[in-house]
Parts: structure tokens; C-alpha cells; sequence
């Protein structure tokens, strides 16, 4: 996962003593907060200009993924809006006909019609803003789903140089930790503003036509709320820019301490006293930042309900003053203060629903825009097919990886025909995986040409060049599946019918079947112990299974990066005599046992990314040169042993 390392907040202030000390550079100014700062400085009248664009948006994700629901959640909010009015207004007449002259039965049937309907209109407000919840619950997976499998399709397609380059690799981090997930809440602050708004509008509607002059006095009343809650989100967003480094420490020490990988060395080394003294200095300062939040927000809070407290008795006063003229009538006043409960509720609402969806737009952008760089860096689906090589020619290729001025490889010039053992060698860092990695296609040079038969591989079509190559690579992946989905998944579209070695086939060429026999369940024993039955294997085991995932694909190219590093004598020697018995498969094979390529048709010397030497065995040996000089080292060792 890249990092990007950036200059340390002074908005940290509250460090306990010490604890800036033990803040590490590479965990400042996490990816995840990329548009903290941006959101923390623009002003809710700003916000608020782009509500327009950001409904628009969010309401076209939504119709994007289920119409239906989008449809419900909106106009059944928007029909219980309509029922809220009608409540209102039908209360009006009850307590019209309550508060009219004359004896108190007399009243209240008077007042029955207006009361059934002031029942009926809260019922079906009732209902119908329970069946909206339940449509915008319902789109919350539908969108999560939808832009999770957007993302990871776009992640899958990329070339592989893609995941070299520090941008990409940070951009893409940001969006799987807060793009991705905010897709689905701008859809629900989408809906919820709606509701909001909704609700002021309807509430504003009924008190129009109960008495316009009454109108200005639920506003009035309502503004103080409004400010308060704005002002304290902001106060509580700041804190938390403030809190976020230490924030990440405690995580990473959280993790450390309670995980499986880590469980081992933390014991070896005691480190349970270090890593709690370390935890205890970050909650203690986490504390103390918390505890003034809370103070501060209470001043907040308080003021607002004293700021809130004066605009109500204001807002009475005028009432008061209306009823002593008869301007206003007393149903139409309670009526009022009805709807000025229900304002601030929703107003209330609103205002928290515009913030969060300002912010989480800011975030479903980055996932909008890294989509859209990706799809620029996809190899699906361009060129034309191959169905195979009998050749493949590298034209003084170059390879340099992003931010690099140094080339990994320089100017390679080789030849690899169908049949061949061919063997890369050299000191670490001289450049032979990498230039395994463009053999294989899975790189595209950043000079020069590779061609299949004479054809420019970046003519041919990713899928079926990919199709004829398997790599069993020295960094391979512990894959959480079982032992037989793990060789499996190297031809996983392989038909049971279709030609090619059968799973138990591939597993004894890569001595592998008798480790997985003996495992509790054989071939259906699930390689993780974090789920239930799960199992692991050794270091060597894994390194099998590998081997036996590349030989299970049976393709007409094998790259072999150090696929022996782990495993013993026995199983190397069995896995070596498999591999030069394909006349018809072309293997590359990088290792620095060096006995393991004298019977190779090539061996290639590499240096500094470099070719410095290339023939046979016996030619290498022949000649005064690197290659000899590594073999002699190597032989000496075994040598001596005998002596």
C-alpha cells in the first residue's frame, strides 16, 4: 500500500506529554482525509450553493440502481409531506370547534369530523414515511454492491504497471476506504435533506393558510436550532482533523495487539508491556481531547438553547400580542406552536443531511475520478487474438518503473522459442524479474519492442496472450481457499472435460499430492486458520501448491521465479525433472541455485538490468565472466562440505 508522507498538522495540540514523539512520519495525513481540510473551511452559504448539483448526483446514482426504490423513497416522503399539512390544518379545525362557545358536548361533536381527519392524516403520514424508510434501506446494499463491484472490475482490468505507481496505488487506497463507502450515504443524505426540506416546507404551508402573519414566527423560532446544530458539527469535524493522527497510532497498536500475525513476534520479543505503555500514552491524550469536546459543545449547545430560548419567548410574545388584537385566533396560535415543534425536527434534519452530503460527495468524487483513470490504464478487450508463439523476440527493451530514473531493465535484446529451458541469472537487483514480468507480457517496455512471431505484443489482445503464460512467482499470495481451489484457480474456467492435467495430476508433478492427502479434510481442507477448520501450511508446503497451480494451468510459457527457494531437496529435484520433460512448453526459469540451470538450452547473465552474458552451460563456464564466478562460489561451498 503506498504512503504518501506529508508535513505534520500543528492543529495536534493536544498531544499528551511525549506523545508527539511517538507519532510516526508515514502515518501522517491519512489518504482517507484527502478533502478533511477542503470541507472544514467552506462555509455552510457555500454548501449550500451546490445542493443543487450534488441532489442531482446523488438522485441519478440511486435511478442508476433500482428505480423503484428511488421512486418510493422520494414520493412516498414527499406524499407524507402532503399528510403533514393536512394534519396540521385538520388540527386547526379541532381545536376550532373545541375552543368555540357553548356546551362542551355540543363541542366535541363538532369537532369529530376534523379530528377523524387529523388522525387519518397522521396514520397515513405514519405509514407512508415507514414504507419511504424502507425503500431507502432497501437501496443502500443495491448501491454498495453496485459500486463496490464498479470498483473491483476496474481494479482487475488495469495493466499491471498500475499498482507500481505510487498515485494510483494511493488513489485507489482512498477510494476503497472512504469513496466506495460513501456512494450509498450520499444517497441517504440525499433522501434525508429531501425529508427535511419536505417537512419545513409542509409545516410552512399549513401555517400560510391557517395565518400568513404567523409565518415569520416559525422561522424566527426555528434559526437559532439550525445554527446550533451547524455549529457544533463543525466544531465536532475539526476535533476529529485534530485527532486523526493519533488516531491511526492507536488503530496500528490495536492491530498489533490483536491479530494472529503478529501474535507470535509480540511474544517472542515481550512486547506486551511496550505496546501497552504505547496504547495507555495515546488513550490518555484521546481522552483528554474528548473531554474538552464535550465541554466545548456543551458551551455550544448552551448558548444555542439560550439564543433558542430568547427567539421563543419572542415568537410567544408576538402570539400574545396577535391574540390581544384578534389578529390571530387561539386554535390558529396552537396550531403554530404545533408546527414550530415539528420545524425544528425537520429543519433539524436538513441541516445535518446538507453537511454529511457535502462532505461524502467530496469522497464519491475521488471514486468517480479514479474510475475514470482507471478505464485510461485498462487492457481488456483491445488487440487482436493469439492462440499461441513459436518465438518471442525482445528488441532492445527497456523497462523503468514510475518515479525512476534508473532503468530495471536496460536495453535487452534475447530470443525465446518454443521448447526451450532458458534460465536468467544474477546478484539481486540485477533486473531478472523484471524482465521475466515483460516476457510474459505482464509488463508493456518503456522502450523498445517484444514480439510474438514477428507481431508487436502490444498488437495482441491482453486475455489471450495472458491465456498462454503461467507464472509461478517467488511472492506468491496465501490464497484463503482450499488446497484443491488453490491449484484450481490457475485454469479456473477449465471445463471437466476440456484436455489438460487434472488437479491430483498437477499436485504429484509439483510433489505436492501426498502433503495435501495428509492434510485433516486432503483437497477440501480450507488453507486459512482465521475460519473454522481452517489449516496452514509450512513455508515449502505453500511454495508446492504453487508450483502445482502453474503446472495446473498448462500453458505454453512457464515463468518459474525461484519456485524451489522453499522447498527441500526431494520435492526441488521432483519439481526440476517435471519441468524439462514439455518439448512443446517454453520455460523461463529464474534462480540463483545455480546447479539447477546447467541443463537450461540458455542461460542469460544480467546485470544492473544489463544483459552481460548469455549461451550454455558449458560456453558460460568456458568464458572468464560473472556467470563462472557465481558457479565456482557456489561449488566451493559444496566442496568444501566433501573435503
Amino acid at each position: 500500500m503506498a504512503t504518501v508522507i506529508g508535513p505534520r498538522r500543528s492543529t495536534t495540540t493536544d498531544e499528551p506529554d511525549g506523545a508527539a514523539g511517538l507519532e510516526l512520519p508515514e502515518l501522517a495525513d491519512a489518504g482517507w482525509m484527502h478533502h478533511a481540510d477542503e470541507f472544514a473551511h467552506t462555509s455552510f452559504r457555500a454548501v449550500a450553493r451546490r445542493l443543487p448539483r450534488l441532489l442531482h448526483e446523488a438522485i441519478a446514482l440511486a435511478w442508476a440502481t433500482n428505480r423503484r426504490d428511488t421512486l418510493a423513497a422520494i414520493g412516498l416522503n414527499l406524499a407524507a409531506g402532503v399528510m403533514t399539512t393536512l394534519g396540521l390544518l385538520a388540527t386547526t379545525g379541532v381545536l376550532r370547534e373545541l375552543f368555540a362557545a357553548g356546551p362542551t358536548p355540543g363541542r366535541v361533536r363538532a369537532a369529530l369530523p376534523a379530528l377523524v381527519l387529523a388522525a387519518a392524516a397522521v396514520t397515513a403520514k405514519g405509514a407512508l414515511t415507514v414504507t419511504a424508510g424502507w425503500a431507502q434501506a432497501r437501496l443502500m446494499p443495491q448501491i454498495n454492491y453496485a459500486v463496490e463491484l464498479r470498483l473491483f472490475e476496474a481494479t482487475t482490468a488495469v495493466e499491471l504497471a498500475a499498482f507500481d505507481d505510487a498515485g494510483f496505488a494511493e488513489e485507489m487506497d482512498r477510494v476503497r476506504d472512504r469513496g466506495m463507502a460513501e456512494a450509498a450515504s450520499i444517497v441517504d443524505h440525499a433522501v434525508n435533506l429531501i425529508t427535511g426540506v419536505v417537512g419545513v416546507l409542509a409545516t410552512a404551508a399549513a401555517v400560510a393558510v391557517i395565518q400568513p402573519v404567523l409565518l415569520p414566527c416559525l422561522l424566527l423560532a426555528a434559526v437559532p436550532e439550525a445554527v446550533t446544530a451547524v455549529k457544533m458539527a463543525r466544531r465536532q469535524y475539526l476535533d476529529m482533523l485534530a485527532r486523526i493522527t493519533r488516531r491511526r497510532r492507536m488503530w496500528m497498536l490495536a492491530h498489533l495487539m490483536a491479530n494472529r500475525h503478529t501474535a507470535a513476534e509480540v511474544r517472542a520479543y515481550q512486547m506486551r508491556d511496550f505496546l501497552l505503555a504505547e496504547f495507555r500514552r495515546m488513550m490518555t491524550g484521546e481522552t483528554a481531547a474528548l473531554l474538552r469536546l464535550a465541554r466545548a459543545q456543551s458551551r455550544t449547545r448552551a448558548v444555542g438553547m439560550s439564543v433558542g430560548g430568547i427567539a421563543a419567548f419572542a415568537v410567544y410574545a408576538v402570539l400574545g400580542g396577535l391574540l390581544l388584537t384578534g389578529v390571530v385566533a387561539l386554535a390558529a396560535a396552537a396550531t403554530a406552536l404545533l408546527a414550530l415543534q415539528s420545524a425544528r425536527s425537520s429543519l433539524g434534519l436538513a441541516v445535518y443531511a446538507t453537511n454529511n452530503l457535502y462532505e461524502d460527495a467530496l469522497y464519491y468524487q475521488d471514486y468517480r475520478d479514479f474510475l475514470d483513470r482507471a478505464r485510461g490504464r485498462t487492457t481488456v478487450g483491445q488487440g487482436r487474438p493469439t492462440a499461441g508463439f513459436d518465438a518471442i523476440e525482445l528488441d532492445r527493451v527497456s523497462l523503468c518503473y514510475p518515479d525512476t530514473d534508473t532503468p530495471a531493465v536496460d536495453e535487452v535484446s534475447l530470443t525465446v522459442r518454443r521448447g526451450e529451458v532458458i534460465a536468467l541469472v544474477g546478484e539481486n537487483g540485477s533486473g531478472k524479474t523484471t524482465l521475466a514480468k515483460l516476457i510474459a507480457g505482464l509488463y508493456r517496455p518503456t522502450g523498445g519492442v517484444i514480439r510474438w512471431d514477428g507481431a508487436d505484443i502490444a498488437e495482441l489482445d491482453p486475455a489471450t496472450t495472458a491465456a498462454q503464460v503461467a507464472v509461478m512467482t517467488q511472492e506468491w499470495w496465501k490464497f484463503p481457499f482450499t488446497a484443491g481451489q488453490n491449484i484450481r484457480i490457475g485454469r479456473h474456467d477449465r471445463s471437466p472435460d476440456a484436455a489438460g492435467p487434472t488437479v491430483e495430476d498437477a499436485a504429484r508433478s509439483a510433489a505436492a499430492h501426498d502433503m495435501i492427502a495428509g492434510l485433516p479434510f486432503g483437497y477440501d481442507t480450507l488453507l486459512d486458520r482465521e475460519f473454522k477448520n481452517g489449516h496452514d501450511l509450512s513455508g515449502g508446503q505453500w511454495q508446492r501448491l504453487v508450483a502445482a497451480r502453474g503446472l495446473y494451468r498448462d500453458a505454453r510459457l512457464l515463468i518459474c521465479d525461484e519456485p524451489s527457494a522453499a522447498l527441500d531437496a526431494r520435492a526441488e529435484h521432483a519439481l526440476f525433472a517435471h519441468l524439462r520433460r514439455r518439448p512443446d512448453r517454453t520455460v523461463v526459469l529464474i534462480t540463483h541455485r545455480l546447479a539447477n540451470v546447467r541443463h537450461a538450452d540458455q542461460i542469460f547473465v544480467m546485470d544492473h538490468g544489463r544483459l552481460v552474458q548469455q549461451g550454455n552451460h558449458d560456453e558460460l563456464m568456458a568464458a572468464d565472466g560473472p556467470y563462472r564466478e557465481l558457479f565456482e562460489l557456489q561449488a566451493s561451498g559444496y566442496l568444501a562440505a566433501t573435503e
